[in-house]
């Protein structure tokens, strides 16, 4: 399909900030399908929710902010989380009219005449003055590379591909990460495998009390301060530290969360570190987190020097039609919400200039 459609607005993804920049351009009096186009790949509502694993139920979901204009209640803490937050952004979905179309693959975004950007999908191409980007980082998995691992026999899965704790009874499992999946990993697998084995590359924080906003601002702050200078965004939990519950602490005691530094290489059955010391593995789980999932804007040269990039805000500092919410310091439920509005204020000056006056 060769088509080309114009539009104002192309926002692409509808997970958490791609909702929330739709409802805002929703908000602002642009008509989906006529002013703004939501295109997402996957296959249902519910963004990256969507794919967690079974046994992640909606109780054990860390810091999950509502949508705007539409609070999350009622949610049963015991179902999983997937189909408690896909079936609350469906119902957004509808409550809005945001009319997301899917499954929609976004290949590029490429310079277009008249200064628009021509958006190639398998659905066609799309003309626009101005593009949100919510991609996220769920199709983007990190996965380092160590010396030796070619060479294992066993299994390797990065936490993208895990499906629950059962598929690991009687198994030997190294688990790597030090975020909150490594450990939510950790605290599952215990019960059924023959042994785990915990490694990360620095000590994890524990967090103790309440993460309070003003803790939360800082946090942000660090985060946004490396998007600004165009170095890669750590994520925001990696500044928080892991808070410290009740699990996590029965995890320490029992020695579940008994870490070890980062081993040196892999061997054909399992770890092994500088001084010899060495560990048998039928498992390695990669629970060592996503990068931004943003290939498909590689043609319009974004990248700065440091190897990220350079934000204003919401917008890219090499193109100012372009905003990435879900991105560095929006990159948590409640900061996409803000950067989605954020995004949509920009572009709605951003369209008010390019427009020519009235004669």
């Amino acid at each position: 399909m060769n088509e080309l459609r114009e539009v104002e607005v192309v926002v692409v993804g509808a997970g958490q900030a791609g909702l929330a920049g739709a409802y805002h351009l929703r908000r602002a009096g642009f008509e989906p399908d006529r002013d703004f186009v939501v295109l997402d790949h996957s296959p249902a509502p519910g963004g990256a929710w969507q794919f967690r694993w079974p046994s992640l139920t909606y109780g054990k979901v860390h810091g999950m902010h509502a949508l705007p204009g539409m609070e999350l209640t009622d949610a049963d803490p015991a179902r999983p989380s997937a189909e408690v937050i896909g079936a609350y952004f469906d119902r957004y979905e509808h409550a809005f009219d945001l009319r997301v179309r899917r499954p929609v693959e976004v290949r590029a975004v490429r310079e277009g005449d008249g200064g628009r950007l021509l958006v190639e999908t398998s659905d066609g191409i799309w003309s626009t003055r101005a593009l949100i980007n919510a991609t996220g980082t769920w199709d983007h998995p990190f996965r380092p590379h160590y010396p030796g691992q070619e060479t294992f026999r066993g299994r390797q899965l990065h936490t993208a591909q895990y499906a629950g704790p059962a598929e690991f009874a009687g198994k030997r499992v190294v688990v790597v990460g030090g975020g909150a999946s490594g450990t939510q990993h950790l605290l599952e697998l215990a019960p059924y495998a023959a042994a785990t084995t915990w490694v990360t590359r620095r000590p994890p924080v524990f967090r103790e009390g309440p993460f309070d906003e003003d803790a939360g601002r800082a946090a942000v702050a660090l985060v946004e301060e490396r998007v600004r200078e165009g170095l890669p965004p750590r994520s925001v939990v990696s500044v928080t530290g892991l808070p410290l519950n009740d699990a996590i602490r029965r995890g320490l005691a029992d020695g579940v969360l008994d870490r070890r530094p980062m081993f040196d290489r892999i061997t054909p059955d399992g770890v092994e570190w500088r001084d010899g010391s060495r560990v048998d593995a039928d498992v390695i789980l990669w629970a060592t987190g996503f990068r931004p999932a943003l290939g498909h804007l590689v043609p319009l040269r974004l990248r700065a020097p440091g190897g990220g990039i350079r934000m204003e805000g919401t917008r890219t500092a090499a193109d100012p039609r372009v905003h990435l919410v879900g991105y560095g310091p929006s990159a948590s439920t409640i900061g996409a919400n803000r950067a989605g509005r954020a995004a949509v204020r920009d572009i709605r000056r951003l369209l008010a200039e390019d427009r020519p006056a009235a004669a």
